[in-house]
């Protein structure tokens, strides 16, 4: 098995790209762990979807709606209160 050479001209580019671009100086480690372990519930619709349902409060509408037709009673009414 033969081991690759770092080109350093292009290590050292990548490198200085990166550190020229962004300053993580002052970034702070695992800012937002705590609210991510809490929860985070990514869901990805498929287009044809995403074109009806335009934002979480239409989602959550129409499954809260599936979900009663479906005879779960145990629904809470949860809608966000708009500021």
């Amino acid at each position: 098995m033969r081991v690759r050479q770092p080109n350093t001209k292009v290590d050292n580019m990548k490198k200085n790209e990166i550190l020229t671009e962004h300053d993580f100086s002052k970034g702070v480690r695992g800012k937002y762990l705590k609210r991510y372990q809490a929860g985070s519930n990514v869901v990805v619709l498929d287009p044809e979807v995403a074109d009806i349902f335009k934002d979480s409060e239409a989602v959550n509408a129409a499954l809260r709606t599936l979900m009663l037709v479906a005879g779960h009673n145990k629904i809470q009414d949860r809608r966000r209160k708009r500021s």
